[in-house]
């Protein structure tokens, strides 16, 4: 297989078909005047372009056969264009109407690469520049004001994301078209993604097993990495962010260029931090992390066939804190310390067929996580874990209102110690899937998709045993499991009440235990327990049913998302009342159990008074075993306040911005029987920004206050909770933004 795919990219690389097909037009407003600096970009192609002042664009090295081109301008609404290119040259003339609300964006992550308004399935999106916004130390961190999305943190450095309540490999991150495998089923072990190169994150909230097998039973993270250059042009951006808990810095430097077939960029970025302090004045020891990143990436269109070659290397070194002891301001992690090499090589090639295409995305993952516990220079846990990934659709050519996709999906893992401390043994994991869904849109208002997946995945460890300090052995017992499952999705769209947009979606999803919860046998510094696994536990299997309502005017907007979640076989970790060297024992058990809540806010922009935003949402979650129990790490609910204030022009400066957040945490006593019940709290922050434009230099500032008042809080989802350390006091953060 692996060499049929190899071959297949090689068919397709060295063909040198150049077509000559261009689009071109004019874009105006409703008032007939051009509009300069509109983007205009095909997703699928990696290319755009902006219209100049005359309003005047064009794009070259068309394929034949139906082409998605997207306008987008701040202050008017998006406009998706599909046509059919089927001549050397065609016009298309745009004309855009004014919007006061966020521009609609391409959705990614689901296979119709629809706009946000248009899409069956409801998907948040957001871009990295407006997360960055609130000023957040970390990615994951600044994902928490999306709402239904939490971090269940150790630190500052380590954080996984929550999704209605579900964590760990419950939720599937991509990045850069290809899975993310990092050894993200540890309790201590964290994204691993620099926000630096990645232009937006679009989030599924349920089931997405459709769409992407095993480990999607709870949600997607999918992170659209920065788009090359526009035709001919060069760009360079520099970053530089400044914490003021942490002393932190952030900075970054990238440059991309791109010719008539070829583009290119490169970024590279650095991140340290010292220990974070609490609103006591106190630091918590140990929590400074340092981290290194590089991405990079080529792309090619011949018209014909498009490829897209991204390598990203990210080490990180990451301090495993202890408690409160010894007050520094150093940014080298003290023992224990964790030091993190991450590869990711992605490729991505389209190749155009007239009214069909095929898609084939592949990817290679190399992670190699170390564990220092005393002052020798080789490493106690030596983890490297090796995935090589492929992904194949066939678009079939649109039928009348029917679009069709057939596909194929696979994973080949191999995780191996080379440290004297195993936690989970040598394995190997292979997965393969197949998949069909099809959207018929019946109108502009109506859609219905639909698929259904099949997926086979077969594990297998080796046997360990170990010679541990008191002469007595530690034994991993080789364990082979297979796991099968079909999954299914089916959702509409439509106008169910006057200018309310409905979407109703149900799918099932599934996800096969993790070598952590199968054969996990030792200590784990980052969550202070001593964890077992369960060789006997059986895949989780979930049923969803969603519905949303939105409705959106002129001045005002609001939605309401409300879910129900059946899991079968829900995996849990809990505590035995033992302790093995001085660590509590825990054991993975399972349980059926349902999760129910929803989301649900306003964006409120009053006439006259047009630079006045209002925001409001609240979100809630309750997580329940059929036995009466609560499931533990289920996010306390939440009530979050935004006034924001927008301005255009002040003299030279443009898109200036101020906003004041309130975040309400409500108490969680909701809390499964090993948990302690938190306490609420409220944070309030701060942010104001500004650009500046001059000539071809443009730059943007931003000034950020997190946890104004300092308040002392410790959050449920929180590992050192049971510790009793709070979370961050006041951070401020200063961030200047250097386009060139």
């Amino acid at each position: 297989m692996k060499n049929l795919l190899f071959a297949f990219f090689l068919l397709g690389l060295i063909q040198l078909m150049y077509t000559q097909n261009k689009i071109s037009g004019i874009v105006t407003d409703q008032n007939n005047q051009p509009l300069p600096g509109v983007q205009i970009y095909i997703e699928e192609l990696h290319i755009g372009s902006t219209s100049n002042l005359d309003g005047y664009y064009e794009l070259e090295k068309i394929p034949k056969g139906n082409i998605q081109i997207i306008y987008s301008y701040i202050g008017y609404e998006t406009v998706k264009k599909e046509i059919l290119i089927d001549k050397q040259e065609t016009e298309l003339n745009i004309q855009l109407k004014e919007s006061v609300f966020h521009m609609d964006e391409v959705i990614v992550s689901t296979p119709f690469n629809k706009l946000q308004s248009e899409n069956v399935m409801k998907v948040e999106h957001k871009s990295i520049r407006s997360l960055e916004k609130n000023g957040a130390p970390t990615l994951i961190r600044s994902l928490s004001n999306i709402p239904g999305v939490e971090q269940f943190s150790t630190g500052t450095a380590i954080g996984k994301p929550v999704i209605r309540g579900l964590t760990g490999n419950r939720v599937l991150v991509y990045t850069q078209g290809v899975r993310l495998e990092n050894q993200q089923f540890g309790g201590e072990h964290g994204l691993g993604l620099n926000e630096a190169g990645i232009e937006s994150v679009e989030v599924i909230k349920g089931p997405a097993s459709l769409l992407y097998g095993s480990d999607a039973l709870g949600g997607v993270l999918y992170f659209n990495p920065e788009k090359f250059a526009l035709e001919n042009e060069t760009n360079i951006n520099i970053k530089q962010k400044f914490f003021g808990n942490t002393l932190g810095s952030n900075t970054s430097v990238g440059f991309k260029t791109s010719k008539t077939n070829f583009k290119y960029l490169i970024r590279g970025t650095c991140t340290t931090h010292s220990d974070y302090k609490i609103p006591d004045g106190n630091r918590v020891t140990n929590t400074r992390f340092n981290e290194n990143d590089l991405k990079a990436g080529i792309g090619y269109n011949s018209g014909k066939f498009v490829s897209e070659l991204r390598y990203n290397f990210t080490r990180s070194d990451i301090g495993l804190t202890e408690g409160i002891d010894l007050q520094t301001h150093s940014k080298k992690p003290e023992l224990p310390f964790q030091k993190i090499d991450n590869h990711i090589l992605s490729l991505h090639n389209h190749f155009f067929l007239n009214q069909s295409k095929i898609d084939l995305n592949l990817g290679y993952v190399y992670n190699n996580r170390k564990e220092f516990e005393d002052n020798s220079e080789e490493a106690a846990l030596n983890l490297k874990l090796k995935t090589f990934t492929y992904d194949a659709k066939y678009f079939f050519p649109k039928l009348n209102k029917l679009e069709t996709i057939v596909g194929i999906q696979g994973m080949h893992q191999e995780n191996s110690n080379f440290g004297e401390e195993i936690l989970i043994p040598n394995a190997k994991t292979d997965d393969i899937g197949i998949l069909t869904t099809a959207l018929w849109k019946f109108d502009n208002l109506n859609s219905l998709q639909g698929g259904v997946r099949f997926d086979y995945r077969n594990l297998k460890t080796e046997r360990h045993e170990l010679e541990e300090e008191d002469g007595s052995s530690k034994i991993f017992e080789p364990v082979e499991r297979k796991y099968q499952n079909f999954t299914a999705s089916l959702g509409y769209k439509t106008m169910l009440f006057q200018n309310i947009l409905t979407r109703i979606n149900l799918a099932s999803g599934y996800r096969a235990p993790n070598l952590a919860e199968l054969t996990s046998n030792g200590v784990h510094e980052g969550t202070f327990r001593y964890e077992i696994g369960n060789p006997d536990l059986n895949s989780e299997q979930n049923f969803q049913s969603d519905v949303s309502f939105e409705f959106k005017n002129k001045h005002i907007e609001f939605f309401v998302n409300g879910f129900y979640n059946k899991i079968n076989n829900y995996i849990y970790i809990a505590p035995t009342g033992e302790t093995i060297d001085d660590f509590n024992v825990y054991k993975y058990l399972q349980n059926n159990a349902s999760l129910y809540g929803g989301e649900a806010g306003f964006h409120f922009h009053p006439h006259p008074i047009h630079w006045l935003h209002l925001e409001s949402s609240y979100e809630m979650v309750t997580g329940k075993q059929d036995n009466g129990s609560y499931l533990p790490l289920i996010p306390a609910n939440k009530w979050a306040n935004t006034a924001r204030g927008e301005f255009k022009e002040i003299g030279k400066f443009t898109e200036n911005y101020i906003s004041l957040k309130l975040n309400t945490y409500f108490k969680q006593n909701k809390v499964s029987e090993f948990e302690d019940p938190s306490e609420g709290y409220n944070l309030l922050d701060f942010a104001v920004g500004s650009d500046l434009n001059l000539k071809k230099v443009s730059l943007h500032f931003n000034f950020s206050i997190n946890n104004i008042f300092n308040t002392t809080y410790i959050s449920h989802l929180s590992a050192f909770k049971f510790e009793g350390i709070p979370n961050m006091g006041r951070n401020y953060v200063i961030g200047v933004n250097l386009d060139l």
